[in-house]
């Protein structure tokens, strides 16, 4: 049976163990020193941790993080989005939308519409909910995209070229080096929404509904137009 040794310097946890890792902290007034250990296979870890009660399970604690550390490397944080689809007519999905698509990204189905080309689209996404949906690297260049839903959308990358998006809701949307030159958002919803390097050469913000602080975002990208920012208001 494992135990739970505490002494001026620390404690230390011993027993049956097979390959010991030791860390320390330099010393300030007084050392602190964690020794732990590595155990074989998952049953004998937990029956070497079920006995221990309030402080001795901070030295399981300590154990089985390291453990998983040791054994599982951190997720590749480039692997953000999932893997694109493989769904037949995928593209098509854009022109169903979201059945119960909700302004909070809510949906029935995920929408993947990555490279896909919308370009001059004039009918099919008019009012759509693409609530959720994957947009990077798309093409919807000319596109009537009036009050469409696109809450929550990952639209890293697209390109929106003169797209109509009156009375649209944008909320939270990621429009991170997008291209939106002669993009059009009168009397449309930009809360919380992101447009870091985008592309916003004459843009039109008539009547756009925004946060104050997205507001001070959105006004620090140098691309928008004089007119654009007087319509928005920027200082």
């Amino acid at each position: 049976m494992a135990t739970v040794s505490f002494s001026p310097n620390g404690f230390s946890l011993n027993g049956p163990l097979t390959k010991r890792h030791v860390s320390s902290v330099p010393k300030s007034r007084s050392q602190i020193r964690i020794t732990s250990s590595v155990i074989e296979d998952s049953a004998g870890f937990g029956e070497s941790c079920s006995p221990f009660k309030e402080l001795k399970s901070v030295a399981c604690g300590l154990l089985a993080v390291w453990t998983v550390t040791a054994a599982s490397p951190v997720v590749a944080a480039n692997q953000r989005l999932p893997p694109l689809s493989t769904e037949p007519n995928r593209c098509e999905r854009a022109f169903v939308g979201n059945t119960i698509g909700q302004a909070n990204g809510v949906y029935d189905k995920p929408i993947d519409l990555r490279f896909c080309d919308y370009t001059n689209d004039k009918s099919n996404l008019k009012g759509k909910s693409l609530a959720a949906a994957l947009m990077s690297e798309a093409k919807f260049d000319g596109a009537d995209m009036t009050e469409v839903v696109m809450s929550k959308a990952y639209a890293v990358g697209a390109s929106f070229k003169g797209v109509d998006f009156s009375n649209a809701v944008l909320d939270r949307v990621n429009f991170g080096k997008a291209n939106l030159q002669g993009a059009v958002f009168r009397n449309a919803v930009l809360s919380g929404s992101t447009f870091v390097e985008a592309q916003l050469e004459d843009a039109v913000f008539e009547d756009t509904i925004i946060g104050y602080i997205d507001l001070q975002k959105l006004c620090t990208n140098t691309s928008i137009s004089t007119d654009g920012r007087a319509e928005l208001g920027c200082r």
